[in-house]
Parts: structure tokens; C-alpha cells; sequence
């Protein structure tokens, strides 16, 4: 919160919350900051729809969103939109997530992987070489231009998740680039149980079921998925030498 505080003071930024009946006191923390709350209720919360309710009630056309378990750094609102206004070409950028200190093995290395310290760009000539990865972002903390969002049509309005894989796909299809902004960092990490784990992997397979043009347009997931898994081992052998040496 301290982090997020000067924004929430300094009226060239506006804040629209979204708030599925929580039962946390929440909303009356914020409500001190005189910010938009729109309160919902938990059944029709829906990761599409919602995000398509807070960006219309938005004012500016560079949208940043951030999900309440992510905790942002310094400067990492700042860095995130910098591609957006210096690039007519960038129509979304995404941050990097750092795990937190109590994050488990799976949870660290699912950061490390998919989120390095180095900047990169996307368009769609990268998709023959990319594959897959070229439409991963994650909407915990990234960054949209209101009018590329709304051209392209918004997120889908029901999906169980992957409505920012589905944007992104859409996004480069028409032209835009995708930013990721290793500077732009939060700390953002889930230590799953072996159910939450398979009722993740399960839910990703109904929304490729129902969207089987991503990984026809877009290649298949066995290449990612086997470099996934080396990585991973050459992960736990360096974890293992350094805890021993």
C-alpha cells in the first residue's frame, strides 16, 4: 500500500477498484483516498468481463492492472507504461514477478522461467521462433493502451483465465507489439497444493479446448514444455548445490 499511495494522491492517475465482496476491510482502507470502489458480487466476478468493466470506467487511455495480491516496487507503475508512451507500435506491456521469500520450489522457478531480468519485445514475426511464449503475459501486473484494448474487441467476457493470452493473441494478429518490462517488477507468487495445481493445469486445457486457434496460430506448447522441464532440473541441481556448498 505505502508504494501505491502516491498515486492514489496524485489526481493524474485514476484508480478504479474492483471489489468482489470482500470481507477483509478492504474497502475501507481505500475509501480514505477518495478512489473509485464498484462493488461486485463474487459470483460474477469473471477475469474477462470484470477487467472490461474497470477499463471502461477508466478515463485515460493507458490502463494498468495489478490484482490485489501483487505488490508492486518503486517505480514500477512508471516503468511498466513507459513503452505505451514512448512506442505507437506497443499496445501491451507486462511486468516481472519476483517470487516472495516464502515462495516453494515450483512457485520460484515458475517466476524465473517465464519472467527473466532482461527486457524483450514481441511482435507476431516472432511467433515462428517464439511459439507459444510470444502471447505469454499475465494480467497480475501489466499494462494496456484503452483504445488497442477495445479494438481488438476487450477481454472475452467468460473465460475461466487466459483472457490476457487470449488479448495478446489478438493484439499482435492485428499489427501491435507486446512489451515485457523487467524493471517493472512486483512480488507475486502462489505455493498451490497438489489440487490447486491440477485444477489450474485442467481449467488451461478447457480454455485451449475452447480457444483451439491460439495454439494452431500460435504453434504447441510440447516445445515450451519440454525446455519448462529442463530448466526445471537444471534449476534444482544449482538450488540443490548452492543450499549444500
Amino acid at each position: 500500500m505505502p508504494i501505491l499511495e502516491k498515486y492514489m494522491i496524485d489526481k493524474d492517475y485514476d484508480f478504479v477498484i474492483i471489489d468482489s465482496s470482500s470481507t477483509d476491510k478492504t474497502k475501507e482502507l481505500l475509501r480514505k483516498y477518495d478512489l473509485n470502489i464498484i462493488t461486485i458480487s463474487k459470483k460474477s466476478f469473471n477475469h474477462g468481463s470484470t477487467r472490461n468493466l474497470g477499463a471502461k470506467l477508466a478515463k485515460g487511455n493507458i490502463l494498468v492492472f495489478l490484482t490485489q495480491d501483487a505488490i508492486p516496487t518503486s517505480n514500477s507503475i512508471e516503468n511498466i507504461i513507459k513503452p505505451l508512451i514512448e512506442s505507437r507500435e506497443v499496445g501491451l506491456a507486462y511486468g516481472r514477478q519476483i517470487p516472495h521469500k516464502d515462495a516453494n520450489f515450483y512457485s520460484a522457478f515458475a517466476r524465473y522461467f517465464n519472467y527473466p531480468n532482461e527486457n524483450s519485445l514481441k511482435s507476431i514475426k516472432d511467433v515462428p521462433y517464439l511459439g507459444i511464449k510470444s502471447i505469454f503475459v499475465s494480467n497480475s501486473f501489466a499494462a494496456y493502451k484503452k483504445d488497442v484494448l477495445f479494438e481488438i474487441g476487450g477481454f472475452p467476457s467468460n473465460v475461466i483465465l487466459g483472457e490476457d493470452t487470449y488479448v495478446a493473441a489478438k493484439i499482435l494478429k492485428k499489427g501491435y507489439k507486446i512489451s515485457y518490462v523487467a524493471d517493472a517488477i512486483v512480488y507475486h507468487s502462489h505455493n498451490y497444493s497438489i489440487w490447486q495445481e491440477f485444477k489450474r493445469y485442467f481449467d488451461t486445457g478447457v480454455f485451449h479446448n475452447r480457444e483451439k486457434w491460439l495454439l494452431n496460430e500460435f504453434a504447441k506448447a510440447e516445445r515450451e514444455g519440454i525446455r519448462y522441464v529442463k530448466s526445471e532440473i537444471a534449476y534444482a541441481f544449482k538450488r540443490n548445490y548452492s543450499a549444500t556448498s
